[in-house]
């Protein structure tokens, strides 16, 4: 009898003596927990809490961390629209300003009749390009706002996608002429239904076919729409100049301006637009380039949203 005794007594002594060690190294972790939160709490996201598979305390670990690191990538994310923001109004200056005074200077010459005739055809075509640039400015600065500030209200409905894109490029045609582009379009004649917002696709074409004959230097674009059960996909080419390898990746950005690539006339809000109104589709949209022979825009629509 004083055998098992002796034996219970062992076995209780051990257990206490585990149970001892648990409770010291779950407060040592508590401690390292309180030490970490109150290092994040002063500033330091890069502050982690370490823990292994047996600790009791691993969960609220991880937590922890997962919380460092989402409020650090929420501040780096703030500091860039920060920085998109400043940078945009620092470009208005440029953007807005500069040319509206440059128009003001040839209507004021035309009024004024210091130049005629075929001279002030000429000064009276070169304010029509000036007045459509700063228009579509303005449109595209209005549009990045409501975009960004969630306000934009879209209106889902069915349309035939083909349709749709025909009328789109009926209205550009007359414009590539002007602009001495040759063109081709390859748009099924079938139907194609699909759930889409048709203003926002319109802006989608035609952001991306403004692109192009501001900023590619080419003189020939091509439209060709691909369709099957699942999506749309719609490819738009140009022979002009291209984009290079570094800038290509971030052509999409809001604001971003490359130095020497197509978009350098730019304002930065007119591929991002329609990369966030491709996204409102569920959709994505993709270049690729090869400087100096092509560019290609690619997007891609499911057909069920």
């Amino acid at each position: 009898m004083s055998g098992y005794l002796l034996v219970a007594l062992v076995l209780a002594l051990l257990i206490i003596a585990y149970l001892v060690s648990v409770l010291r190294r779950v407060q040592t972790q508590l401690t390292l927990i309180q030490d970490a939160l109150e290092d994040i709490k002063n500033g330091n996201l890069n502050r982690r809490v370490l823990a292994t598979q047996s600790d009791m305390t691993r969960q609220i670990c991880y937590g922890i961390n997962e919380i460092a690191i989402n409020t650090q990538s929420q501040l780096i994310q703030q500091k860039q629209s920060e920085q998109a923001y400043k940078r945009l109004m620092a470009n208005l200056s440029h953007d807005v300003k500069t040319p509206l005074a440059s128009l003001v200077g040839y209507l004021e010459a035309i009024e004024s009749k210091i130049v005629v005739g075929e001279e002030k055809d000429e000064y009276i075509h070169v304010a029509s390009d000036k007045a459509q640039n700063l228009k579509h400015f303005v449109e595209n600065l209005f549009e990045w706002v409501k975009l960004d500030s969630g306000e934009q209200i879209f209106h889902f409905e069915i349309f035939d996608l083909n349709e749709l894109s025909r009328n789109i490029i009926a209205d550009w045609i007359p414009i590539l002429e002007n602009s001495h582009f040759e063109y081709e379009f390859d748009i099924p004649e079938t139907e194609y239904s699909m759930r889409i917002d048709a203003t926002a696709y319109t802006r989608i074409i035609n952001n991306l076919l403004h692109n192009i004959i501001t900023h590619s230097g080419g003189d020939n674009m091509a439209l060709r729409i691909v369709e099957n059960e699942q999506q749309a996909k719609i490819v738009i080419t140009d022979n002009g100049k291209g984009i290079s390898s570094d800038n290509l990746p971030h052509i999409f950005e809001r604001m971003y301006q490359c130095d020497h690539s197509r978009v350098a006339k730019g304002n930065g809000l007119g591929l991002a637009i329609a990369k966030e109104l491709v996204s409102v589709h569920k959709g994505t949209i993709t270049a690729e380039s090869t400087p100096g022979t092509e560019t290609i825009f690619t997007i891609l629509l499911p057909k069920a949203l």
